[in-house]
């Protein structure tokens, strides 16, 4: 067992308090049992995170969970850590979402992949916490030495005698908080690595209220809004006299979501169209015919860009030397100067939309003293601040409940769609539930943005890599991180970064730069190999073998021996080396959100087309807490990467977007989906790291490679299909 402290800095991380029913209820901070070196490393925003665990006097264990549920499953995997430390059978919990309390909870959010890792030790600190205080009280009732004492499912034990928790709960919370609990031993976990139905399975089948759309007021109205149809385009005029005397239409006004001067938050909104137009009414469907009656006329602002001149404006950057590198190792000008061989490599990828299955949607219900929210968001405590801040209205007069969320993918970190709903039902004077249309949002931005990065290599005559240099380039930042693998493993080594300004709106898109990052330097580590003339995977053993034995610099972000070992385990597995006709291989591997990917992909051509017929990965997480979660995250992810890099672009001509709905901006098909997939987890004891994002990135690297190998083609531009393949 491990001792654990539960209290970190004289801060308090333990609440008790006796409820109505005799049961106990403990709040616990996620942060309390942070480590030192964790707390300096990482973001303020990422650190202060409440839930509250309750015992009824009837046994049944209760865990309020105060994060937003975005498909990752948090819902189910976070409870469980809880369940395991304080000893009770899975079937005695039962979990509720709570809504957003900035007294009781912080970091209420859920992005980075960091949900899991940030709560792994106060979790755990939570469950032991409660169990010993729970035996403390039955001790003393006993009159026994608390070492005598053993839990089993909900029960403490002592000789013949027996006591369920829901018995003695009310003592409980009396007991002082101890100073400092065991952890159990990993080898003596029962719950976590198991694999867990997900909590909300059978209401999410079954159609249960569960999601933003689904909320339902008394005398509730929808809303729509129109914005402007091209980037850099503002409202002029607004003839709403036709939409208003359509049936059921109830309003029709323009608005500023958020007034110029209003503190802002870093979520709180991403929104290139301020200045909107609301159409309010009794039915969805009569606010969307009202919306096509609106008689709109736009005036331009700012420049009207397109694709073409984001693909200038990046090359332009691209031969740019940078003043003060990202990174630089050794004397790369000369190296290359003096290579044997040089491999120069430009890769390129597309805007992409984030398509949640279930499209923006908020209720809001606000009066004059208070307001009401309730929809999904994934950043609600910055809402509730850009909100009083809109309004004027204190943060303890804003309460927001989260939904399930249909698809978050980092588009619902950014609340505008929140204030829209506020500041209308504010006008309004009503309770409002609004809906975008697909349309509405493919068409409003926050988008993964377009990337350009140019890569080198330098070979010296025994075909040993001397040289490598990085410079990219996008639209509101770089792609590329500075100290990530190759670096710490070429002596000669630069990296560049270059930012093109835009007024089109992006935002994070799953595993943020590392999702167009990660294909392009696997795929051009191919080539280099290719160059050396070894194989794709020794080669890169090649490179952390140095990485691990004498790595250069002392800021490389990366632990070589657990990446070469991921990239190990998917060759055994996948038995790489062995040929079999008609079938080509890629190779992949990479390191983000604190976890280890390896991939290889087996694509075929059928009907001249290429087909993804089996995957075999290998993850590096830590400690599995939801086997079946975790293996549904890590397939989902590479399904996803797979579909946005054959298929997916948004494009732009004067300011407009080329794509608005599924039948111009292409997804991935059930049938185009992988045959097969099997994924191995390393079993190696660490605490539990990301797991959401990071099978994402490398897939994309792999498929080009398998690619390369079954058309006689290297692909340098995303998407991959209908601008590359042609094998008709």
């Amino acid at each position: 067992m491990t001792l654990i402290k539960t209290t970190y800095d004289r801060r308090s991380f333990i609440k008790v308090s006796s409820l109505s029913t005799g049961g106990m209820l403990l709040g616990f901070s996620w942060m309390a049992s942070c480590k030192p070196d964790q707390v300096a490393s990482m973001p303020k925003e990422w650190f202060d995170i409440n839930g509250f665990l309750k015992i009824a006097d009837n046994g049944l264990v209760t865990i309020m969970s105060p994060n937003p549920e975005i498909g990752q499953n948090v819902k189910t995997s976070m409870p469980m850590i809880i369940a395991e430390e304080l000893d009770v059978s899975w079937d005695q919990v039962v979990v509720e979402q709570a809504g957003l309390d900035l007294k009781n909870y912080t970091r209420q959010k859920a992005g980075g992949s960091q949900s899991i890792r940030q709560g792994w030790e106060s979790l755990r600190m939570a469950g032991a916490t409660a169990r010993r205080m729970l035996m403390e009280a039955a001790a003393k009732q006993w009159n026994v030495p608390l070492a005598e004492l053993t839990t089993e499912e909900g029960v403490i034990k002592h000789g013949d005698k027996t006591i369920g928790y829901g018995e003695i709960a009310a003592a409980a919370a009396t007991v002082t908080v101890p100073e400092e609990v065991e952890l159990k031993d990993p080898k003596d976990f029962k719950i976590i690595g198991t694999p867990r139905k997900n909590v909300d399975g059978s209401k999410i089948v079954s159609g249960k209220p569960l999601f933003g759309l689904d909320t339902q007021r008394e005398g509730m109205l929808i809303a729509m809004i129109e914005h402007p149809p091209a980037f850099g385009m503002t409202l002029k005029s607004l003839d709403d006299s036709k939409a208003k005397a359509m049936p059921g239409i109830t309003d029709v006004f323009s608005f500023t979501t958020v007034p110029e001067g209003t503190d802002m938050q870093r979520y709180d909104t991403n929104n290139a169209f301020n200045d909107l137009v609301a159409i309010v009414g009794n039915t969805t469907w009569q606010v969307m015919k009202a919306k096509k009656a609106l008689k709109l006329s736009w005036e331009r602002v700012t420049p009207l860009e397109s694709t073409s001149d984001h693909i200038k404006g990046m090359y332009d950057l691209l031969g740019e030397k940078q003043k003060d590198p990202a990174r630089k190792d050794g004397d790369t000008k000369k190296v290359f100067k003096n290579a044997a061989k040089v491999v120069e490599r430009i890769y390129s990828a597309p805007f992409l939309a984030h398509n949640t299955l279930e499209p923006m949607n908020f209720f809001a219900d606000v009066k004059e003293d208070q307001a009401e929210l309730a929809g999904p968001i994934q950043t609600p405590e910055s809402l509730s601040k850009t909100v009083s801040a809109v309004l004027g209205l204190p943060e303890e007069k804003i309460s927001i409940m989260m939904t399930r969320m249909g698809g978050g993918f980092g588009r619902r970190l950014y609340g505008h769609f929140g204030i829209e709903a506020a500041v209308i039902s504010k006008k309004i004077n009503a309770p409002v539930k609004l809906v975008y249309s697909r349309e509405d949002d493919m068409t409003q931005g926050t988008y993964r943005p377009t990337y350009k990065v140019t890569y080198r290599a330098a070979l010296d005559k025994n075909n040993n890599l001397v040289g490598f240099q990085v410079r990219g380039a996008g639209v509101h930042g770089s792609p590329v991180f500075a100290n990530r693998f190759p670096a710490g493993a070429v002596d000669n080594y630069l990296a560049e970064n270059h930012t093109l300004e835009s007024n089109i709106s992006t935002g994070a898109w799953r595993a943020p730069r590392s999702n167009f990052i990660a294909g392009a330097e696997q795929a051009f580590l191919d080539e280099v190999a290719e160059a050396a003339g070894k194989d794709p995977i020794e080669f890169r053993l090649e490179l952390f073998e140095r990485a691990i034995n004498d790595p250069v610099g002392e800021d490389n972000d990366y632990d070589a021996k657990r990446y070469a070992g991921v990239l190990k385990l998917v060759r055994d597995k996948s038995d790489w080396g062995k040929e079999t006709p008609g079938v080509y291989r890629g190779v992949s591997a990479y390191f983000c959100h604190n976890s280890y990917v390896a991939q290889v992909v087996d694509v075929v051509i059928k009907n001249n087309q290429p087909k993804v017929q089996k995957i075999w990965c290998a993850v590096d997480c830590g400690i599995l807490v939801n086997p079946e979660g975790a293996r549904n995250q890590v397939e989902g992810g590479m399904v996803d990467g797979i579909g946005h890099a054959m298929y997916s672009a948004m494009t732009f001509k004067n300011g407009r977007p080329e794509q608005n709905n599924f039948d111009s901006y292409r997804l991935i098909r059930h049938r185009e989906a992988p045959a097969e997939i099997e994924t191995y987890f390393v079993d190696n004891g660490i605490d539990p790291t990301g797991l959401g994002e990071p099978s994402l990135p490398p897939i994309i690297g792999a498929l080009a490679n398998a690619l390369a190998k079954a058309t006689g083609e290297r692909l340098y531009e995303q998407p991959f299909v209908g601008q590359k393949i042609d094998l008709g």
